[in-house]
């Protein structure tokens, strides 16, 4: 008998148009220098430069690299499920590109699916690269094996907030005003959002205030964690509750054109 070549159309298996998707959404970041520059560049100098931050800022009791390094790791995951994914998906939304994509076989839960997925991807390769440069320059972690299943976790957890949290920023306001945006919110949890400084460094009402911030609470919860072993129950609440309230607004207000 002779094999049967008529057309079958329809759309592929949802799974296989998610991790299409997450591929594609992966080839694109890795070919955007500006990304690069912002999820990897810019976290391995102020990690470099962490070495000779005592000269410069008291970060506290212990070694600098010892209390700088959480904060850099942090700040990689602001980085990328933040600012980045923010600026990406307000400009694909203004050039009509999420419109036409919603149009398409692959659901818009999907599409959100694989960016998130391409975002998580690119973060294992961005903490993996920062752990390992952090312990050759004389990075030495406490809390053991316990320390870094936590990192895995408060990542995850800091991705879902800052993702959801980028995603209400690009799918409600201009392609422009989201790049603004974004960046002056990236600047500002940088400079003044307990990433790189310890919150015991903060006047006390400032940290109480910082405690309950995304950035606050997975850069409190990381060194916190580096440090005993756990990072302790209020972090996971915090970036949970961020989580949550973030999503449940995106998925109200996110604009597709």
């Amino acid at each position: 008998m002779s094999p049967d070549l008529s057309p079958r159309p329809g759309a592929a298996p949802t799974t296989t148009m998610v991790r299409s998707q997450a591929l594609m959404e992966l080839r694109l970041l890795s070919r955007n220098g500006e990304q690069v520059l912002l999820t990897l560049v810019i976290p391995l100098l102020l990690l470099l430069a962490a070495t000779r931050a005592g000269d410069v800022v008291d970060l506290g009791p212990g070694r600098t690299i010892d209390i700088a390094t959480p904060g850099v790791l942090a700040l990689a995951v602001l980085s990328t499920s933040f600012t980045s994914l923010a600026i990406a998906t307000g400009f694909e939304r203004r050039y009509g590109v999420l419109k036409r994509l919603g149009a398409s076989p692959l659901p818009r839960w999907g599409l959100l699916a694989g960016k998130v997925l391409a975002i998580l991807v690119l973060e294992v390769v961005q903490l993996t690269v920062l752990v390992v440069v952090a312990l050759a320059i004389g990075w030495q972690p406490g809390g053991g094996l316990a320390a870094f299943a936590w990192l895995l976790l408060l990542a995850l957890l800091g991705t879902a907030a800052f993702g959801a949290l980028g995603l209400l920023i690009a799918g409600t306001l201009r392609a422009e005003a989201t790049l603004a945006v974004a960046n002056l919110v990236y600047v500002l949890l940088l400079v003044g959002g307990g990433l790189l400084v310890p919150l015991e460094r903060h006047p006390d009402a400032l940290a109480d205030v910082l405690r309950l911030l995304p950035s606050g609470a997975l850069g409190d919860g990381l060194r916190t964690a580096f440090d005993t072993g756990a990072p302790g129950l209020l972090p996971v609440v915090v970036l949970t509750a961020w989580a949550a309230v973030a999503t449940a607004l995106t998925a109200r207000t996110f604009r597709w054109e």
